[in-house]
């Protein structure tokens, strides 16, 4: 399939779901444990939610929060805010409560849809023992000041009372909204206008909310099935989250651009995955390196059909129980970022793994990337090595609350803090990071942020996070810490207490002590973090650790 040109009116997520209704209403969007929705069904339930929430009083660009699982619900609820020009705001369902509040207070968010809990988190709990003004304020007309934005909080299933609506009750307010309203609203949303506002990792210590428009992310999904070759008799399971843009575009896009049926859990739990990929006949897996290696290592894994399991990479460990093997498939050759809603240069998945194995895409139209030297910023000759820097149609429009000037060039280019080049038939060659972001399985991590809650730790002196190498996870995260004199903290309470201030994916794997001496100090007395890294490797290995199924030096 040819992804449309970036022009198109139809590049918004009402006409881009009602655009697959028409074409494949019949056919399974999207299937989970519980439930599975035809896309017919699926645009039915978007539309009554979106006319439920005009009678809740969203309007054009209110601040919707999402804060669910991967679910049927989540895609009904992001396509109706979508649908009605609002702007959808996902919430990390790993988020502690500080990241919770700090997104919903940064978003300027009106109204938090939500599920009561997720495993052991209880997300509506929580919420309401943290935010007393909720549970005794008044649904719909809140007045909370940690969150002075907030007026509106529904929860899926039964309300505990007080300030928090019941899913039904919100349904309930389509009924005095005519569908002829919702057309006229519909028929007023611009694929420029702002649709999404994504809470992301970066360097410094709290997360930026990344604006993106309709556009950047219908745009992407299109372009996705065109790089994986998706088609409708496609069935892909996924793990990524929802609340990021890989999960928005390339896994619910990708899917519905090519009439595909998505398979998703709440919960990973390879057991269940395999049970469910086996049972949909699924032809397609997205999920990141260390779920690959639980489902292949699945005591059941050996015992399942799983022979329409094609478009999967020779590398993965589900490459053999699928009968794959020759590398004909691969997701690899590609590059990108929050900013860029995903990829933004790529060859397809299906090209010669020579190519795909040599390089990092070409890329996509409407983007432009340029290698700039890290320190000026002025643009590199061809083949020389500098920081990548990219604008173009599925560019972020911004960083909420942040100048333009301090996020783009004075040629509007974002300048990713990555490294790599550009040979001279226009293949870009990423090299690896030149911040000190540490990507732990998928996500991505700001040591500031870690270093500076551990401030406030009574019996840390320094703590350095530090990202190591992992086969599975990309980097696992070791923290560096130099206890206070006279003092004797344990590895295990010191996770510990980190344990209860971050999510869960943000904790360290390990906590390695150093004198003070031991570390080596810039001149103007910082810690040099790549000697730290490397006395790190060399204590793991002396000790032969292992992390998550790895062994670091000798076996």
């Amino acid at each position: 399939m040819t992804p449309p040109d970036p022009s198109s009116p139809r590049l918004t997520f009402g006409r881009f779901l009602a655009d697959a209704a028409g074409r494949h209403g019949d056919r399974v969007a999207v299937t989970s444990a519980t439930r599975s929705l035809t896309y017919a069904e699926l645009h039915a339930e978007v539309r009554r939610l979106a006319r439920a929430l005009v009678g809740a009083g969203v309007v054009k660009g209110t601040r919707v929060a999402v804060w669910m699982a991967n679910s049927p619900e989540w895609i009904v609820a992001a396509y109706a805010v979508g649908k009605l020009g609002a702007v959808l705001v996902p919430v990390n369902t790993f988020a502690s409560s500080a990241e919770r509040d700090h997104i919903l207070r940064h978003s300027d968010a009106s109204v938090l849809l939500l599920q009561p809990a997720l495993g052991k988190h209880r997300f509506l709990d929580d919420l309401l023992a943290e935010r007393v003004g909720i549970a005794g304020g008044l649904a719909g007309s809140l007045r909370v000041h940690a969150l002075p934005q907030l007026r509106r909080v529904v929860t899926l299933g039964a309300s505990p009372g007080g300030g928090v609506e019941a899913w039904d009750d919100l349904l309930a307010r389509a009924a005095g909204v005519p569908e002829a309203l919702l057309d006229a609203i519909d028929a007023d949303v611009e694929p420029g206008d702002d649709g999404l506002l994504i809470y992301t990792s970066g360097t410094t210590s709290l997360p930026k909310g990344v604006v993106h428009t309709q556009r950047a992310a219908v745009l992407q999904g299109h372009r996705f099935a065109d790089f994986m070759r998706f088609d409708a008799d496609d069935v892909l399971y996924t793990t990524y989250p929802f609340f990021w843009t890989a999960g928005i575009a390339m896994s619910i896009g990708g899917a519905f651009a090519a009439g595909a049926r998505l398979l998703v859990q709440e919960v990973f739990e390879p057991g269940a995955a395999l049970e469910l990929m086996e049972r949909e006949r699924a032809t397609a897996v997205h999920a990141w390196p260390h779920q690959h290696k639980a489902l292949g290592e699945h005591p059941s894994a050996a015992g399942r059909d799983l022979a329409c399991l094609q478009k999967v990479e020779v590398s993965s460990p589900l490459a053999a129980l699928a009968g794959v093997e020759q590398d004909v498939y691969a997701a690899g050759a590609s590059y990108g970022l929050t900013e860029t809603f995903t990829i933004c240069s790529a060859i397809p998945a299906d090209a010669p793994a020579s190519q795909r194995h040599a390089c990092n895409g070409r890329p996509w139209p409407g983007m432009t990337l340029r290698i700039v030297d890290p320190e000026s910023g002025a643009p590199l000759a061809t083949g020389e090595a500098g920081e990548i820097a990219v604008k173009g149609v599925t560019l972020m429009r911004g960083y909420h609350k942040v100048a333009p000037e301090q996020v783009f060039d004075a040629d509007g280019y974002f300048r990713t803090q990555d490294g790599g080049s550009l040979d001279a038939e226009g293949y870009l060659h990423w090299t690896g990071r030149l911040s000190n972001l540490i990507k732990t399985g998928g996500a991505n991590v700001s040591p500031v942020e870690i270093q500076e809650l551990l401030e406030g730790h009574p019996e840390l002196k320094l703590g350095i996070p530090v990202g190591i190498g992992h086969p599975t996870l990309g980097e696992v995260i070791v923290l560096c810490a130099v206890a206070v004199d006279g003092t004797a903290p344990t590895e295990d309470a010191v996770r510990g207490w980190l344990r209860e201030r971050l999510a869960a994916y943000k904790v360290p794997k390990r906590v390695l002590f150093f004198e003070a001496g031991e570390l080596s100090y810039t001149g103007n007395q910082k810690v040099q973090v790549a000697p730290l890294v490397e006395a790190a490797q060399r204590r793991l290995e002396a000790e032969a650790a292992e992390i998550d199924g790895h062994r670091y030096g000798p076996a």
